[in-house]
């Protein structure tokens, strides 16, 4: 017997919120809530995005955690199977990892943050 993938949050923001990405990245579109993602702020890597030519952006979004309560990255709280978190694991590059944040909403979730 095949065991159940398992579905969990993601907070994504970003390329990430593309159509086009979704379809490239997950074979679909997805739903999800708007939410928030407060004492973070929104940066940019400072190389070249290698998805530029699928995005239409040249540099990658991330956040960046401050602690500030005023700060905050809207986005989209979605859910996906594992084998769809380790899509978006692919698609993020490697100067970025998963990372388990609380929403504003109450909501835990996945997102992605630039390695220390």
């Amino acid at each position: 017997m095949a065991e159940a993938s398992t579905d969990v949050a993601l907070f994504i923001y970003g390329t990430l919120t593309l159509p086009v990405v979704q379809l490239e990245t997950f074979g679909r579109l997805l739903g999800g809530d708007d939410d928030a993602l407060s004492g973070y702020t929104v940066d940019y890597l400072d190389r070249d995005d290698p998805h530029a030519e699928l995005t239409g952006h040249g540099v990658h979004a991330v956040v960046r955690h401050t602690g500030n309560p005023f700060d905050k990255v809207m986005g989209i709280v979605t859910i996906v199977t594992e084998d769809e978190l380790d899509a978006a694991d692919e698609y993020e590059i490697g100067a970025c990892r998963r990372t388990l944040v609380r929403l504003d909403s109450g909501a835990n979730a996945w997102t992605y943050a630039p390695r220390p």
